[in-house]
């Protein structure tokens, strides 16, 4: 099948009976998102502890309604000092400009307003404040080296069968290379839209498919487990060392090192590997990947393959995108 034609039935498996079935509004303008978008966020600061005082990191997500979760991070968010081990989630409500927060063993609350979050003890003293940050990708509009074939910088979509830009240039999802590659590192910069209605794998979904087989995937997964599923994961292979999703609207980033499986006499002799840094921390670092899969446009083979962006019926926008071949 061509890769045009795979595009058009995943648009037929995957996006249609979503859309008869009605999806919460996807919002990609911060103008048009509502208060709940500028609450939505990470926050950093201190909290005291019986042993001292503890950096800690929140993440805030919106849940529509003005409903909030909290989910908070010891020693860090997530790539900046999170241990990878301890946190703890809570609940809140936006009332009258504030969002109030209170953990499940009422030990423990959190008032958010005006970008402060405010955590209280059980007896209501203040034990922390944290403030809320705007973290950003080391890579972010990194620049294509020499060598590197440029898929999209803005300009053209004609890289890509079915190619189609936005008013303000960004390239849309469901697009496929007409180039093929082998062995390459691959750039892509990517965001999620804002689904405050939305839920799960409702909420931004795409997925970067190396060589139409291998999908890295692309969700707006920003304070969940980090699964295989979710934002980096690699869908029935393996879930992302650290969960590195960024808040939707923020600009992020795939650094891809692919090394693709060999053939001999049509035999597979070797799997192919693959190291990913999403938004600069290594999330995948030289992991075998024993199979491809589902939902890309190539099968397992000997010949080079497509990058593929997929088209979940998500409005998920993609730039600054280059490849650079290995010899």
């Amino acid at each position: 099948m061509s890769a045009t034609k795979t595009v058009l039935v995943v648009l037929i498996l995957c996006v249609l009976p979503t859309l008869a079935c009605g999806r919460p509004t996807a919002y990609t303008d911060p103008k048009d998102a509502g208060p709940a978008f500028a609450i939505q966020g990470e926050y950093e600061g201190t909290i005291s502890t019986d042993s001292g005082e503890e950096k800690s990191g929140v993440q805030v997500i919106a849940r529509g309604d003005d409903a909030f979760h909290a989910v908070a991070y010891k020693g860090g968010l997530p790539g900046a000092g999170w241990n990878k081990k301890d946190k703890g989630e809570a609940d809140g409500k936006l009332v009258d400009g504030v969002v109030h927060f209170k953990a499940p063993n009422n030990k423990v609350e959190a008032f958010l307003a005006d970008g402060v979050l405010t955590v209280k003890n059980g007896e209501g003293e203040t034990i922390g404040t944290l403030k809320k940050v705007t973290r950003e990708s080391p890579t972010l509009g990194a620049k294509p080296p020499a060598g590197a074939v440029v898929l999209f910088d803005g300009t053209s979509a004609d890289a890509f069968d079915n190619g189609r830009m936005t008013e303000d240039k960004l390239l849309k999802e469901g697009v496929v290379s007409k180039q093929t590659f082998g062995d390459a590192t691959i750039h892509v910069e990517f965001y999620t839209p804002f689904v405050p209605g939305g839920a799960e794998q409702g909420r931004g979904n795409s997925g970067c498919y190396v060589q139409g087989r291998y999908e890295i995937q692309i969700l707006d997964s920003f304070g969940l487990e980090g699964l295989d599923n979710e934002c980096g994961g690699i869908y029935q292979i393996a879930r992302p060392a650290v969960n590195m999703c960024l808040p939707p609207l923020s600009w992020q980033t795939y650094d891809i090192d692919f090394t693709a499986a060999k053939y001999e006499d049509g035999k597979k002799v070797n799997n192919a590997r693959i190291t990913i840094r999403h938004n600069g921390v290594v999330i995948h670092d030289d992991l075998e990947l024993e199979h491809g899969t589902p939902g890309g446009t190539m099968d397992e083979g000997p010949e080079p393959g497509p990058l593929f962006l997929q088209d979940h019926g998500d409005p998920v926008r993609f730039r600054n995108i280059w490849v650079v071949p290995k010899k």
